[in-house]
């Protein structure tokens, strides 16, 4: 199968428009007529990832971040990103990027269902085509929980050793929201959705007690520490619509450790 034709079956699922104007998804390293048989799948294309890639000698790499955000005026190996782009090029593997795109069709409904939500409304709607939809997921517990036992099923189904939270732990949540990655501009839309808490990854001192300030909780799990279920979800779904394609998941591995 040529790059050309996975392309296809991935934007038929996760098309492009769905992206933010800001984002850089798609092709973004290697030829579309590629023929490919083995697809790697990560959350970033780091140097060990690409080295994994290589070894593995797959034929295309895909991940949730794009490596290349801004333009670039060279190419070559005193640049870390350049080296990497040289990197995939010598073991010709084409790289794809699905940012935004996943985070509105993929990472926003399937982190609800990881939270055990049930039925979930868009957070902050990003795009009206066919039907709402947009990035993050809010909710009405059935059965309300603290703050802390919020915390511990964030953890257990985020495989997580920690999470750092703002607000009273005996607090009752009735209302999560949760948006996975960096979610300092979504505190607006929590509030707007009358949420009692967010979860999301990459929250500061200031917006933590800002957001506690005006009433929302926020458990912070990282922006990995949420976003890598892309990994195996991607890797799930290239392997049902491509057959005879195989794909292997990176394994997860958190970008830092708290010691």
């Amino acid at each position: 199968m040529l790059c050309k034709e996975v392309i296809d079956v991935i934007e038929a699922a996760y098309p492009r428009s769905y992206a933010m104007d800001w984002d850089n998804v798609g092709l973004l390293v290697g030829r579309d007529d590629k023929e490919v048989r083995r697809i790697y799948v990560a959350l970033d294309a780091t140097d060990d990832v690409i080295e994994q890639a290589a070894d593995w000698r797959a034929d295309m790499l895909i991940t949730h971040h794009p490596m290349i955000f801004t333009g670039l005026k060279r190419i070559n190996n005193l640049d870390f990103v350049g080296a990497r782009i040289l990197k995939l090029i010598q073991n010709d593997i084409s790289y794809y990027a699905m940012h935004t795109n996943y985070d509105v069709l993929g990472m926003a409904e399937l982190s609800g269902r990881k939270m055990d939500f049930g039925e979930t409304e868009v957070l902050e709607v990003t795009s009206r085509e066919e039907r709402d939809e947009g990035i993050g997921r809010v909710a009405d517990l059935k059965t309300p929980m603290t703050l802390k036992e919020l915390c511990w099923l964030v953890k257990d189904k985020f495989h997580l050793g920690a999470v750092k939270v703002f607000g009273d732990t005996d607090q009752k949540i009735k209302r999560p929201a949760i948006s996975p990655g960096a979610g300092k501009s979504m505190i607006k839309a929590a509030l707007d959705k009358k949420a009692d808490v967010l979860i999301t990854g990459d929250i500061d001192h200031h917006t933590g007690i800002d957001a506690v300030a005006q009433g929302l909780a926020v458990i912070d799990a990282g922006h990995y520490g949420i976003e890598h279920i892309f990994i195996e979800d991607v890797r799930i779904y290239l392997e049902e619509k491509l057959p005879g394609i195989e794909a292997a998941a990176a394994p997860v591995c958190h970008p830092f450790q708290i010691v």
